[in-house]
């Protein structure tokens, strides 16, 4: 299993989940070998623009929300 790699909130997109916990972010990889790319993730928990977090699968990428 690779480390981890760091990840900045780019913009928080959508809320989801049945209770609307899981938020749908751009967030930009800052190290590694994806370095600058800008993905797609579902987040649990409280996050707002700019935080770092840490992703353990970087090539993995959500499918966006389509609003009805």
């Amino acid at each position: 299993m690779a480390d981890a790699v760091a990840a900045e909130i780019m913009e928080v997109k959508a809320k989801t989940g049945v209770y609307g916990e899981i938020y749908q972010v751009l967030c930009k990889i800052l190290e590694g070998s994806e370095s600058g790319r800008v993905i797609l993730r579902n987040i649990k928990g409280p996050v707002k623009k700019g935080m770092i977090i840490m992703l353990i699968e970087p090539e993995r990428e959500a499918k966006e929300i389509r609003t009805r």
